[in-house]
């Protein structure tokens, strides 16, 4: 699974996120599956924030074109 984990978009990796949290807030969640659903929620913000910051830099650039431009 972690090598398709780049692959997935901000919103399919949010979603994950959002079903674990149900998962973890679960009465059925047991301290073993919580390490791995908590190990699994550490690579998908990683992935977010990667995915943030690079549209963060995009649009930086672009702004600063638009600026360079008037």
């Amino acid at each position: 699974m972690e090598e398709d984990i780049n692959k997935l978009t901000y919103s399919e990796a949010v979603g994950e996120l959002e079903h674990i949290v149900q998962q973890m807030q679960s009465n059925d969640c047991s301290i073993d599956n919580l390490s791995k659903l908590t190990a699994r929620s550490l690579q998908l913000l990683k992935v977010c924030k990667a995915k943030l910051t690079t549209t963060d830099e995009e649009l930086k650039k672009i702004l600063k074109e638009l600026d360079d431009n008037k």
